[in-house]
């Protein structure tokens, strides 16, 4: 939703579109609850749900909505093997919203485009039964009531709440996405299904560096949807030319930078602190500093063995804590046998994704079990 939602917006001001949202999976799936798809009236087709396996029956779906206007729920499961029916090969279920989205929505898509710009937490709630109804939620600030329209603290109108619960709201604030409430009744003991889809600020990449390692890795960072700094004592390097891809290349010591944004409230457990630096005036201080931050997710260093040893014998006269230390993954990446810059920061980002997944970063063909958890 995050990556259609430009063109979202762009195609609703030429006419009515269809909008498709992943909003239940069981078992496995190819891609994440809150995977959206925009089909127009034209038959222009923008972004994706499942990677193929869904995608024809979908906008056969959204055809019927923007012609009769009411929204569906539709459910995909498992393909027949034998034939050609429309399911998910990976062996799970998928349920899927589908509405019409036309000018009326425009002032809650703009809204929800500039939060998420300015990496505020907002969350969009949509109801699941009868004719959708959508409120913008975000964290901290509570929804007034004021009869028929629901306020965000501020003032600005969002739009019509009467079915939306509490629940929803509480799931919106806490930034979490999913479904809640029932189908079946709307009372308070059952309220009215919804689901809510939470876009919180990205999480960072903070990269101690100015060299090739550093320029590969910012790439391949910010594609996997980071927000990525750069930051090197060297004014020569350190600049937003050698690095475009990096959202932010900042000239200061690493270790004084990782601490102001610290004491900023700017750093979360989805942090990741990655030293590529290989001089030990830089490397050093910015791990002695990181390893200190309990809240920072990630901390990684690369380097030879030799190199490592060398830098914990250091950062052990630093005064860092053996339980700090243990945290330090160094050398950083995983075993590819990687040797360029672009190499190596596969090594890295792969170490990354199977770190957060708590995977074994195994080969598949060598494991068991579902592919996705």
């Amino acid at each position: 939703m995050r990556d259609v939602l430009p063109q979202l917006i762009d195609r609703v001001r030429e006419g009515p579109v269809a909008l498709a949202r992943v909003v239940a999976i069981t078992g496995g799936g190819p891609r994440e609850v809150g995977a959206a798809m925009v089909v127009t009236g034209a038959g222009e087709v923008l972004g994706s749900l499942s990677g193929g396996c869904v995608e024809s029956a979908v906008v056969e779906a959204a055809g019927m909505v923007l012609t009769e206007g009411e929204a569906v729920l539709e459910r995909y499961g498992i393909a027949d093997p034998d034939g050609f029916a429309i399911g998910l090969t990976c062996g799970g279920e998928m349920e899927v919203c589908i509405e019409r989205v036309d000018t009326d929505r425009l002032a809650e898509l703009e809204m929800l485009a500039a939060d998420i710009r300015a990496g505020r937490s907002v969350s969009l709630v949509t109801t699941l039964t009868g004719s959708p109804s959508w409120q913008l939620v975000r964290t901290g600030e509570a929804a007034i009531d004021t009869g028929s329209t629901a306020q965000i603290s501020g003032g600005a109108d969002i739009g019509d709440d009467a079915s939306i619960s509490r629940d929803a709201l509480h799931m919106a604030r806490a930034g979490r996405t999913g479904t809640i409430g029932s189908d079946e009744c709307g009372d308070s003991a059952f309220p009215t299904r919804s689901f809510v889809q939470s876009f919180g600020p990205p999480a960072r990449m903070i990269l101690a560096g100015a060299n090739d390692f550093v320029r590969a890795l910012s790439r391949l960072g910010a594609q996997l949807g980071y927000r990525v700094t750069v930051v090197d004592a060297r004014e020569t390097f350190a600049t937003a030319t050698r690095f475009p891809a990096a959202h932010e290349v900042v000239v200061d010591w690493p270790h004084r930078y990782l601490r102001g944004e610290y004491e900023h409230g700017r750093i979360d457990n989805r942090t990741v602190v990655c030293v590529l630096t290989h001089d030990t005036k830089f490397d050093v201080p910015m791990l002695a500093e990181a390893l200190r931050i309990e809240e920072i997710g990630f901390v990684g260093a690369m380097g030879s063995r030799r190199t490592h040893a060398d830098r914990v014998e250091r950062l052990t006269a630093a005064g860092v804590a053996p339980e700090q230390l243990r945290r330090l993954r160094s050398p950083l990446g995983l075993d590819l046998n990687a040797s360029t810059p672009d190499e190596t920061a596969v090594s890295i980002a792969a170490q990354l994704i199977a770190e957060a997944g708590r995977a074994s970063g195994r080969p598949l063909d060598e494991t068991d079990g579902p592919i996705h958890r």
